[in-house]
């Protein structure tokens, strides 16, 4: 009857839950800034009798939720936090609630909350079983800059895991069996000398100079990089007048490889790149990590125990007003895109919300994906499962205004009630393991990452940028 009672707990609450992923989704905050969002889960929470740490890996905004005692030690990884300029209401129109205001384009309103729902409903057949083990919710800030939780993991937050769940918001249900890319973002800054451009171009040196041919050294370096890498690059300052030569300018670049090592090395030959540009250029250069995330490591092990919990939460449904939502929604997506996504389709239903849960196989699918995420951080340090539940109507792609309107909609808060019975099921199997799952999942764990121990990509000098915070908001239940 366990796992009946947990489903139904989860049921019964739902409105509960969709009204706290709502609160979220009206406050948009992003990365470091997420006071309202932490707030409210810990109120939450900690009225459910968990007890609280906050300021994990120093920010404010990181927190852990833990309730029981003992092995094993399970925890289920929540975030929070909105992307800049998807401000979006719950309409198949483009219509922003604030012009250029941010919005949860990436389901994060839904990701923490469901994590909260799923071990509340736990903590309460831990109660009625008198189950041994210990529970927990980690509030993650800042994934979007890919770095929160490489932060708390650097802090040792994850260390004494057993294992972790997690899950994302998706335009389908199934195992994340591929693994996410390794990533370093990284920013120069060139100092020259500044001077009038027309009087006396002879006495400056250009930092744009420097930054722009440091561009077109990196541009040449793509050739010679392993397959699947990628180099992302923004000029954050380019000087402030075309007749006067810039003294300051600055490019900020993303790494991304399929591991830690190759992205690594990747960096080094980058900062050789830049030290050249600087050399041509006579200006100095110095440089800062923003983040340094894994590539994550999925645990067939947990994504299976997962994938098998599908049946016992139950199908997912939808009203047809839901199913004519997603549809005008889709109808608004550029046709290109659909037809490129298509030909990409990992399961989903094209023609309803309705989809089956499906295992990834990654000799079908592919073994990687050109995301990249501070989950992986995690995955090195603990065994991981995480799955996707659909949230949004197959076409509409994440980091779009589409994605913000199905995240605050009620196809979004369905996909995240489907998330957190399995996250619960899976932790309730894994708290009886009468198979010896856990045990099987970190076998695997440790074959796979064939006695490579966890450092942050992050060197231990650089420190979260949390001074610049919005004004905290009261949450209300």
């Amino acid at each position: 009857m366990g796992k009946k009672d947990i489903v139904s707990r989860i049921e019964e609450n739902e409105e509960i839950f969709a009204d706290v992923a709502k609160q979220i989704w009206d406050h948009p905050e992003l990365g470091y800034t997420e006071s309202f969002s932490s707030s409210l889960q810990i109120k939450v929470l900690e009225e459910a009798g968990f007890s609280v740490t906050s300021g994990l890996g120093d920010i404010p905004t990181a927190f852990v939720a833990q309730y029981g005692t003992g092995k094993p030690v399970i925890g289920i990884l929540g975030e929070f936090d909105a992307l800049p300029g998807l401000s979006q209401k719950v309409s198949p129109e483009y219509s922003p609630v604030v012009t250029n205001g941010p919005g949860h384009g990436c389901g994060h309103n839904l990701l923490g909350t469901a994590g909260v729902e799923a071990v509340i409903a736990l903590k309460k057949q831990i109660d009625a079983e008198k189950l041994s083990g210990t529970i927990r919710y980690y509030g993650c800030p800042a994934e979007e800059l890919l770095s929160g939780k490489t932060f708390m993991a650097r802090s040792g937050a994850f260390d004494d895991l057993d294992c972790a769940l997690t899950w994302h918001p998706w335009t389908n249900n199934f195992t994340a069996n591929a693994s996410m890319q390794a990533l370093t973002a990284i920013e120069f800054f060139f100092s020259g000398r500044t001077s009038h451009a027309g009087a006396a171009p002879h006495l400056g040196r250009s930092a744009l100079d420097a930054v722009e041919l440091m561009n077109v050294g990196s541009n040449y370096l793509r050739e010679h990089v392993p397959d699947g890498t990628r180099i992302h690059y923004q000029i954050t300052n380019g000087g402030a007048a075309p007749n006067v030569v810039p003294d300051a300018a600055s490019v900020y670049y993303f790494l991304r490889g399929k591991d830690r090592k190759q992205v690594d090395e990747l960096e080094e030959r980058l900062i050789k790149v830049a030290q050249g540009a600087a050399m041509m250029t006579e200006t100095s250069v110095r440089w800062e990590i923003k983040s340094g995330c894994y590539d994550t490591l999925p645990n067939e092990t947990l994504n299976e125990l997962m994938f098998k919990q599908a049946e016992a939460a139950g199908q997912m449904l939808f009203t047809p007003e839901e199913e004519k939502f997603a549809k005008e929604l889709v109808q608004t997506i550029d046709p290109s895109v659909l037809a490129a996504v298509k030909r990409q389709m990992l399961g989903g239903n094209e023609d309803s919300l309705l989809d089956p849960f499906f295992y990834h196989d990654t000799k079908q699918f592919g073994a990687t994906m050109g995301g990249s995420s501070d989950v992986g951080d995690v995955s090195w340090i603990t065994p991981m499962g995480q799955i996707m539940t659909t949230c949004a109507p197959f076409g509409v792609q994440l980091h779009t205004w589409q994605a913000t309107a199905s995240f605050g909609s009620t196809i979004g808060m369905k996909g995240m009630h489907h998330a957190a019975k399995i996250m619960a099921l899976s932790a309730y199997e894994l708290l009886l393991d009468p198979n010896g799952l856990l045990e099987k999942a970190k076998e695997e764990f440790a074959a796979r990452t064939k006695g490579v121990v966890y450092k942050a990509g992050i060197p231990a000098d650089v420190k979260p940028p949390v001074s610049n915070r919005d004004t905290v908001l009261e949450p209300t239940i």
